[in-house]
This record gives structure tokens, C-alpha cells and sequence, in this order.
């Protein structure tokens, strides 16, 4: 992603999202280690520059969102690390590194997920402990963090990998699938850009559609994951192609074939764009997320 103000804001997180994890004993080095391993092993902070843009398009400062940023970045990661270990997808390699399990073995992995977790809760709700005389900023941070915890577990995007787990050497119907990607990825970018709204405070019809266009974004990214795992290529993504298959997954491109496959994500990019378009140069990350999506499907 080069646009410039992307990149901004994806700075600003890269400057936080260690520094934000909480102390831990020395005793237990091992797990810091192991979970500052994969928070710094890059990637696009697609979902906290989500946040923090949709504080900034709405008047907000995004700084002052940087707890809730890096609080969905550290869930993300732990999603990762766990989708990763030999139980679920068994994948070796990470945005171009050994996976946590391949470097600090299975056990650790597990439990640094677990502590991604928790720090995610414990990073937002230190932050509301300030904020106990301005009721109504400490309200919007609540609905904020209820919307990473809500749309980030069980009815959201642990559902979502559980259906995913369920449907592996099935033939999944096109309402599964949907509701498979819907739960498992665009949940927790929409909860990005919900968070982002309710930390700006603004009013339930912008609330309404910010939610559309995280869902028709959120699903557009899985479609176009699902088209790169067949027609992508490894040293771009950091990760093996072809894994999908090799765990006979139902994915768009296997039950749509990739021209629809294509016509479907584009047609969801087309509907996100409609949403934001009204914010014109106010929107420019948003913009610059879905052409760079745009630009992974040619």
C-alpha cells in the first residue's frame, strides 16, 4: 500500500503496537518474545488504519484511538498464530517468516495468542479507566470495545472459523460459504471501522452505513484472498498458494469458478466505494484500500 496517507497512519501504529503490550515478569520472557515475533513480522495494519481512519473522516484525533488500534491488531495476530498451528491450517510460513508455532513450537504459540487476546482487552480498558469524568467519551469508548469483542468471538469471527473448520472435506453450500467469510474475516474489519464510529460519536444513519461498507469491504477482502490462494503468487503474499485446496476448502473460486469469482468482489468493492463516496477527498484511505484490492484481482 503506497498512498501516503495510509501510510501515516499505518506508521503510527507500527510505533505503538509493541510498546502498548503489557509488561510482563522476566520469568515469562519467552511468551513477550514470542508475541512481539509475530505482531512485528509487518503486514498492511489493514484493520487498525480501518479504526484509526474512521476516527479521522469523522472529526476525531486519531491518536487518542491508538489503544482500540492496536487492540484489534493484537487480536488479528493471535487469529493468525492460532489459524496457523498444525491443528487448524498447519502452514509453515507468515508475511515471509516461519510461522510462531515453526520458531517457538506449538505450546507457546498457543499461549501467545491467548495473551494477544487479553492484552487487546486489557489495552482498551486501561484506557477507560481515564476517562471516568467525561461520561460520554467513556461511553463511546465502551460501544467501541464491545464492538471488537463482539464481532471478534462467537458471533463473529470464531464462529466464522468454526463453520470454516466444520466445512473442510464437505461440499458447502453457497449460503455457508457466505456466512463462513461474512463471520471469519469481514466481521473484524467491519468491527474496525465500527469501532472507529463509535469512538467518534456519530449518529446511528452513519453508524448504519459505515457497518454496510465494512461488511461489503470485509467480504470483498476474503473473496479476493480466496481468487490469490488459486492465481497468486507466494513471494508477493508471504504465505503458501494452494492451501485451500490442499485442505479441500470450499472457497468462492471453488464453487463460483474465478471469473465469478472476480465479478463477485468486484461488485462488493463497487458497493463500498458508493458508500464512501460521499466523504470525496475525506475518504482517501478508504479509496486507496479498495483500489489496492481492485489492483490484486488483475
Amino acid at each position: 500500500m503506497t498512498n501516503a496517507e495510509y501510510r501515516r497512519l499505518m506508521d503510527l501504529v507500527e510505533e505503538n503496537l509493541v510498546g502498548f503490550l503489557p509488561e510482563v515478569d522476566h520469568k515469562s520472557i519467552t511468551l513477550h518474545d514470542s508475541m512481539a515475533y509475530s505482531l512485528s513480522a509487518g503486514g498492511k495494519r489493514l484493520r487498525p488504519v480501518l479504526l484509526l481512519a474512521t476516527c479521522e473522516l469523522f472529526g476525531m484525533n486519531p491518536k487518542e484511538a491508538l489503544p482500540y488500534a492496536c487492540a484489534i491488531e493484537y487480536i488479528h495476530t493471535y487469529s493468525l498464530i492460532h489459524d496457523d498451528l498444525p491443528a487448524m491450517d498447519n502452514d509453515d510460513l507468515r508475511r515471509g517468516k516461519p510461522t510462531n508455532h515453526k520458531v517457538y513450537g506449538d505450546a507457546m504459540a498457543i499461549l501467545a495468542g491467548d495473551g494477544l487476546l487479553h492484552s487487546a482487552f486489557e489495552v482498551m480498558t486501561k484506557d477507560m479507566l481515564l476517562y471516568f469524568d467525561q461520561p460520554e467519551k467513556l461511553q463511546h469508548r465502551a460501544q467501541a470495545a464491545y464492538e471488537i469483542a463482539r464481532r471478534s468471538g462467537v458471533r463473529g469471527m470464531v464462529a466464522g472459523q468454526v463453520a470454516d473448520i466444520e466445512s473442510e472435506n464437505k461440499q458447502c453450500s453457497r449460503e455457508m460459504l457466505d456466512y463462513i467469510h461474512l463471520n471469519k474475516t469481514a466481521q473484524l474489519i467491519t468491527a474496525a471501522v465500527m469501532a472507529g464510529s463509535a469512538l467518534a460519536g456519530i449518529s446511528f444513519e452513519e453508524r448504519k452505513s459505515m457497518s454496510t461498507f465494512g461488511e461489503a469491504l470485509g467480504l470483498a477482502f476474503q473473496i479476493i484472498d480466496d481468487y490469490l490462494d488459486v492465481c497468486g503468487n507466494q513471494d508477493e503474499m508471504g504465505k503458501p498458494v494452494g492451501s485451500d485446496a490442499k485442505l479441500n476448502k470450499s472457497t468462492y473460486a471453488s464453487l463460483y469458478g474465478i471469473e465469478a469469482t472476480v465479478q463477485r468482489a468486484n461488485e462488493l468493492l463497487d458497493r463500498a466505494d458508493e458508500i464512501i463516496a460521499p466523504y470525496y477527498d475525506q475518504a482517501e484511505v478508504f479509496h486507496a484500500v479498495i483500489e489496492h484490492l481492485r489492483g490484486q484481482l488483475k
